[in-house]
């Protein structure tokens, strides 16, 4: 049964009403009046679920997350760690089961804060709001130092010749700029083909390690026992493996440019949580193997920790597959970057639409139909 609340909207997007603790996100019942004017529209209908998928899964940076960051988790909770990772993936989904149900009803690029200001009111979803924009800010930042990191070592290996880090975030942020400000199915496809390369890196590793039998102890399915989990450094762990999940929110984002969003925000929402908790899990599970239960927790924690991934793969995949992985951690760094600018600028520019920030970011381009203001204010 629809609240009387929900039944009660009117059929605008002004978001929250001035002088009132009502929010008045559009829902997926409503007609196609309810839109706002053409100044202020984005490209409905522009994406399906393939698409969300894609901007989630790559703002989570599957790669990255598997070569820079599971190997601490290693070190930190060992043989629990894959399990960790299927846990966390298994939480989210009981999140995501009354996240969804709200997309049904609230449409809304601000996503978070649109449903917060529907539950407890206009000052509690524009606190909310700030914060999101702030914490998706910080990500982005990072994810471009990381980038500029990545490029910088990368390109010296490769000519020999040194570029400042910070110049390459800078051209990274110049392009994903030029990338928001055209339609939204351009970032859609390169997310996707930046998504599928890193992935299959990975699979490449796994099937080596399968290929040869696991490493050490063949293939040891203790690792994915329950009794771990009571080891010390596993509260840590938890913390890595779902910060893993980064991101998923974010098909509740584009529910204004999906099709159908009362299906697509759910179905895409559930994929990619689902996606992401298996391959994770299986991923860090062929990591130990590759080194064995009793070795991979000591190599996590010491100084190969960084390279463990690398030289797993080149030593069950080959050199090309090291060198390929090398270069994808690049993109995959770039990919989520563009992913998490893609989210905030819709945030800025639902928060301009309803009159929470300066008006004309709550604008689009009449060409590509993308937030062209807040793109270039987040880019700024």
């Amino acid at each position: 049964m629809i609240p009387r609340t929900v039944r009660s909207w009117q059929p605008r997007t002004e978001g929250f009403r001035r002088g009132s603790t009502r929010v008045t996100a559009p829902t997926s019942s409503e007609p196609a009046s309810s839109a706002p004017g053409d100044a202020a529209r984005l490209s409905g209908g522009a994406i399906g679920t393939g698409d969300l998928v894609f901007f989630v899964v790559a703002a989570a940076a599957p790669l990255t997350v598997m070569a820079g960051v599971a190997p601490i988790a290693i070190g930190m909770a060992g043989e629990a760690a894959p399990l960790g990772y299927l846990l966390s993936g298994l939480l989210l989904a009981v999140f995501a089961a009354g996240f969804t149900a709200m997309s049904r009803f609230v449409r809304n690029a601000g996503a978070f804060y649109a449903y917060i200001g529907r539950g407890l009111g206009r000052p509690a979803g524009a606190g909310a709001a700030y914060v999101a924009l702030v914490a998706y800010n910080a990500i982005e930042v990072g994810l471009l130092a990381a980038f500029g990191r990545f490029t910088e070592s990368g390109f010296e290996d490769l000519t020999g010749v040194r570029v400042a880090w910070w110049i390459w975030a800078t051209t990274g942020l110049l392009a994903i700029g030029v990338l928001g400000y055209l339609r939204v199915t351009l970032s859609a496809r390169i997310l996707g083909v930046a998504l599928v390369l890193e992935v299959l890196v990975l699979f490449v590793f796994e099937a080596g390690v399968l290929a040869h039998g696991g490493g050490p102890q063949g293939l040891d399915f203790g690792t994915l026992s329950p009794t771990g989990l009571g080891e010390p450094g596993v509260g840590g762990m938890f913390v890595l493996a779902i910060g893993a999940f980064i991101g998923f929110e974010a098909t509740a984002i584009y529910a204004e440019e999906a099709r159908r969003p009362e299906r697509t925000v759910p179905r895409a929402t559930y994929v990619a949580v689902a996606f992401l908790a298996l391959f994770y899990t299986f991923t860090v599970w062929m990591i130990i193997n590759a080194y064995g239960s009793d070795r991979a927790r000591a190599v996590a924690s010491g100084d190969g920790g960084a390279d463990m991934v690398f030289s797993a793969t080149e030593r069950f995949a080959g050199a090309w597959a090291a060198d390929s992985m090398h270069v994808l951690i690049i993109t995959s760094a770039f990919a989520a970057t563009l992913a998490f600018h893609n989210g905030a600028a819709r945030y800025f520019y639902a928060l301009g639409r309803e009159g929470l920030l300066p008006a004309g970011l709550g604008t689009v381009s009449p060409r590509t139909r993308a937030p062209a203001v807040a793109v270039l204010t987040q880019s700024a």
